[in-house]
Formats: C-alpha cells, sequence, structure tokens
C-alpha cells in the first residue's frame, strides 16, 4: 500500500476560506436577489456603524438580518428542481475535500490504479471516521480554477474509476467499511477516457460496490451524474443532502435530447425527478440529510456535522451483520427500485 506523492496535507487543499479569500464575499444565485438585498444593506449599515456615523442603528441592523433570515428560509422552503440544480452547484458549496478534512483523522491518501496512472478526479485513502478505520472514497470538483482544472471539475476517467475498485478491494480484505462522497457531473466522455475503457471502469466499479462484503454508505452531496455516480454509489445505504441532485443525465443534457433545446433545462429538471424529496419516494435513496437555510455552503460546519452523525447513524444500523448479509440487503435493495408489486 503506497501512498500519494507528497503528504495528506498537500493533497487535501485548504478550507475554502484559506484556499481562496474571495471565498469570503458570499456569492448569490439569480433567485436569492431578495435576501443579497437584505444583507447588502445589513452590510451597509455594519460598516456605518464601525466607522462611528451611525447612531443607535443596532435595532435596524436586527430587524433587516431577522428579514433575511426570514426571506432565506421562504426562499429554500419551497425550491423548484431547477433551482435545487443550480444550489447543488453553487460554488461555494462543500467539496469532498472539505468533508474528509472535517469528518476523516489519520487520513492518508493514495494514489493510482496500478494500470495507468493517476486521476485526481476521485480522492480516496484511508483514515478513521470517529474513532472507526474507514476507506474514503469521493469526486473532487475542486474550488479554484487551477483546482478545477486539476480535478478535472470532478469528472473521473477510467483509471479513477479503477483506483476506486482498487480502494474498495483492499477495504474488503481488511473488514474496512467504505464511506463514498458523490459530487459530479458525471464521469469524463473525452475520446482518451474512452479509449482506455471508461464503461468498462465504470461497470466493474459498481460491481466491485454491489460485491463488497463489508458495509458502504454513500453520500450524494451535490451532483450524482448517471453512470458517474452510481460507480460509486451502489452502496448499503444511500443519503442525499436536502438541495444535492441525482440523476441518469443532466437537465441540460436532458433538453438538449428531447427538445433539441438546452435552454428548456429547467422543463427537463421538473420532469426527471432529480431531488431527493422525488427519489426518497420511489426508494432510490434511504435517506434524505438536512441542510442548513440557505443551503450547505451557508454553514458547512454545521453541514459535516449533521452529514457525520448521519453516516454514523447508517453504519450503526449495518453494524454486526455478516459478509454474507452485507450482500443480500445491498442486493435486495437495488432489486426493489422500480418495483410496483
Amino acid at each position: 500500500m503506497s501512498a500519494a506523492p507528497g503528504t495528506a496535507r498537500a493533497m487535501l487543499a485548504p478550507p475554502h476560506s484559506l484556499a481562496n479569500p474571495c471565498r469570503s464575499m458570499r456569492s448569490y444565485l439569480d433567485f436569492e436577489k431578495p435576501v443579497a438585498e437584505f444583507e447588502a444593506k445589513v452590510e451597509e449599515l455594519r460598516a456605518l456603524a464601525a466607522n462611528g456615523e451611525g447612531v443607535a442603528i443596532g435595532d435596524e441592523i436586527a430587524k433587516l438580518e431577522a428579514k433575511a433570515n426570514q426571506a432565506l428560509k421562504d426562499l429554500y422552503a419551497s425550491l423548484t428542481p431547477w433551482q435545487k440544480a443550480l444550489v447543488a452547484r453553487h460554488p461555494q458549496r462543500p467539496h469532498v475535500s472539505d468533508y474528509v478534512r472535517s469528518l476523516i483523522t489519520e487520513f492518508v491518501p493514495l494514489a493510482g490504479d496500478r494500470k495507468f496512472g493517476e486521476d485526481e478526479a476521485i480522492l480516496g485513502g484511508f483514515g478513521r471516521f470517529r474513532g472507526e478505520p474507514v476507506c474514503v472514497i469521493g469526486q473532487e470538483k475542486g474550488s479554484t480554477t487551477e483546482e478545477r482544472l486539476r480535478h478535472n471539475f470532478g469528472m473521473a476517467r477510467p483509471e479513477g474509476y479503477r483506483k476506486a475498485v482498487r480502494l474498495m478491494e483492499m477495504a474488503d480484505r481488511f473488514g474496512l467499511p467504505v464511506l463514498t462522497l458523490v459530487d459530479t457531473a458525471g464521469a469524463y466522455p473525452g475520446i482518451g477516457a474512452e479509449e482506455r475503457g471508461q464503461a468498462e471502469a465504470i461497470a466493474r466499479s459498481t460491481d466491485t460496490c454491489l460485491g463488497l462484503g463489508v458495509p458502504n454508505v454513500a453520500v450524494v452531496i451535490g451532483e450524482g451524474g448517471s453512470g458517474g455516480a452510481i460507480a460509486i454509489a451502489t452502496a448499503n445505504r444511500v443519503l442525499m443532502l436536502e438541495h444535492a441532485i441525482y440523476s441518469v443525465i443532466s437537465p441540460e443534457g436532458a433538453a438538449s435530447i428531447l427538445w433539441h433545446d438546452s435552454s428548456r433545462a429547467q422543463d427537463a429538471a421538473t420532469n426527471m425527478k432529480i431531488t431527493a424529496q422525488d427519489l426518497i419516494k420511489f426508494g432510490v435513496i434511504d435517506k434524505i440529510v438536512p441542510e442548513p437555510p440557505g443551503g450547505a455552503h451557508r454553514n458547512a460546519e454545521a453541514m459535516f456535522t449533521t452529514v457525520g452523525d448521519a453516516v454514523e447513524q447508517a453504519f450503526a444500523e449495518l453494524k454486526g451483520l455478516s459478509a454474507t448479509e452485507v450482500r443480500e440487503q445491498r442486493y435486495a435493495k437495488f432489486l426493489a427500485i422500480g418495483r410496483t408489486l
């Protein structure tokens, strides 16, 4: 077992707020305009108070903050599927490296598939989750432009999925549970990836997930795109964040196929049933993990704690099962999807 070049600290970029000073500046989605206006006014009043230009404006700030918070809650209580897609893709949304940094101690990342090379779209290794040894695998999108290019925007090539297979088989051999964090628009569709057997690599990764004799838990933290997601999400328990999306194709891609018009992505998102609230009804996922008001990017630390608690509970439900029982439970779960009788 060999660690990736460099240390674990080098593999995991600093937290968003440290990696990019501009991340402290909140980014608003189009539909969040009412909240943006309230919060802009709050910041203006705070600046006046800091300069000593305001007189007794504390009450006014409190009122505006209350209005902003209420507007945020109202907006996020009734998001459309397309708006949820935008939230799932929010540039400030926590990524896999953030969850690993927060939830996993003694993390040792591994690199390479032992066949072709390293794929940094897939981050994987071993560490401890709340004191217990675990294998962690996830798609890392990156936060800065440089990171996004290095991680290929979270779109893995065949070597990425073969690395995932390597790690899952190692975890199975040593009896370690597997935690996967899903956040990808889909597997990379480039010519080189196809030449190196992208479809076969995805299929083998999915098959490895199904055949594990140890419990595995998957969490869709942002986008769960097509086979690129299912390759590491075929788990005993599939959790999904409240405003994440999980689909066979992107809304834009579906609109292009159905109507030859990618601008109808909003219609596609509505018809595709891509939200956590839809998917739990169909049995595709097992649990919805609530997000802080305004989405995971508004309070990342609270999100990490909530995800950690949900993952701990999921593993606890599977504890004590034999390898055969773990496999049978997983088979039954996926064979039941789509059945009406």
